[in-house]
């Protein structure tokens, strides 16, 4: 069985929906209806949830991510502005979910085509991880060539789980089925026999940094690997460690935190295009509310380094001048590396 999951060219003949936006105050960060800005970026609530193997639970993610956002606070210190005044973030009217997987994956294939042919970025919240695969149809198209930036406690290269082609143990592979697409994987700590003869095969297109080594990453061959590539973003939110992030189908100890993380997607937004986002595998839990808040979080500050990183840049030298440093010191910052770029977890690798 071909694992493609091609975009379906007649969209309004497949798709029951136009698409259509909550207003402001009910989707994404719960912004003031009064506020008019022409939108750069559509969230997309897909709750799949059709292949989970232990905890279940993620097709509440997209709800509980949204409901969560509107207790974000909407400036950002580190940017020193309010990001979604610059962005523009409209969030689309949940839609019906196919029973059927692939049914299912070829719907939100071509709900990202139609955003994308609007010249919009879909940001989507899951759902399990084997929306990925329907995700980027419409980008392998788009693009000659694409690198998946793949957060996650899993490889996900199994051919097939529990007999699923689509598993969510299986949403890499299946996204390598794309001769264009290659992936940079970060915080993996959990990969089975079977999946190593097939990451031996194809070294050249899959690059592990593998959480054993964090404290020996080497960012400079990552930032080099996306140097002005198109990047998308898939963010296993069991990336996480599972200290920070137990909400989800198979919690992992071992895993990124916080500041290195946003220190991974900061490198991206300064050296790549980054083209499109999901965020994925979150499973709540009643009356524990901060692992949805931070995922909605995350998804605020992803949003804000794709559009605003060099409106970052700019104000540092804006600052640097006013402080009184010479102006050739003050552009040199242009040219430097994105912060905290050289140190993860204190140790110098890049």
């Amino acid at each position: 069985m071909n694992g493609k999951i091609e975009v379906v060219k007649n969209f309004q003949k497949y798709l029951d929906i136009n698409l259509q936006y909550l207003s402001n105050k009910t989707g994404f960060l719960g912004i003031d209806n009064k506020f008019n800005i022409k939108e750069k970026v559509v969230i997309v609530p897909f709750g799949l949830e059709k292949t989970v193997s232990y905890g279940g639970g993620t097709k509440n993610g997209p709800r509980e991510i949204i409901k969560a956002s509107h207790q974000v606070e909407l400036y950002d210190e580190e940017l020193n502005c309010e990001p979604y005044k610059k962005i523009g973030i409209k969030t689309l009217k949940p839609f019906k979910i196919d029973k059927n997987i692939i049914k299912a994956l070829k719907k939100i294939s071509s709900v990202n085509n139609k955003i994308l042919n609007k010249n919009l970025f879909p940001m989507t919240f899951g759902g399990e991880h084997s929306i990925t695969p329907g995700c980027i149809g419409p980008f392998v198209k788009k693009y000659n060539k694409i690198f998946l930036l793949h957060f996650d406690a899993h490889a996900d290269l199994r051919d097939s789980y529990n007999g699923e082609k689509f598993s969510h143990a299986s949403a890499i592979r299946r996204c390598l089925d794309y001769k264009n697409v290659s992936v940079i994987s970060f915080g993996i700590r959990n990969i089975s026999k079977s999946e190593i003869p097939f990451l031996n095969k194809n070294k050249s297109r899959i690059n592990i940094f593998w959480a054993k080594d964090k404290a020996k990453w080497d960012l400079k061959k990552f930032k080099n690997l996306i140097k002005n590539k198109n990047v998308y973003i898939t963010f296993d939110v069991d990336g996480l460690d599972s200290s920070l992030m137990p909400a989800t189908g198979t919690p992992e100890p071992g895993g990124l935190f916080w500041d290195e993380t946003l220190n991974i997607i900061k490198i991206a937004a300064k050296n790549s295009n980054i083209v499109g986002a999901d965020i994925n595998e979150l499973a709540p839990i009643k009356g524990f509310n901060s692992y949805n808040f931070l995922v909605a979080k995350l998804a605020y500050k992803i949003l804000s380094y794709k559009y605003l990183y060099w409106f970052y840049i700019g104000f540092k030298v804006l600052r640097s001048i006013l402080n009184g440093i010479n102006i050739n010191n003050a552009t040199k910052i242009l040219t430097a590396k994105s912060p905290n770029e050289s140190v993860i977890q204190g140790t110098p690798v890049a």
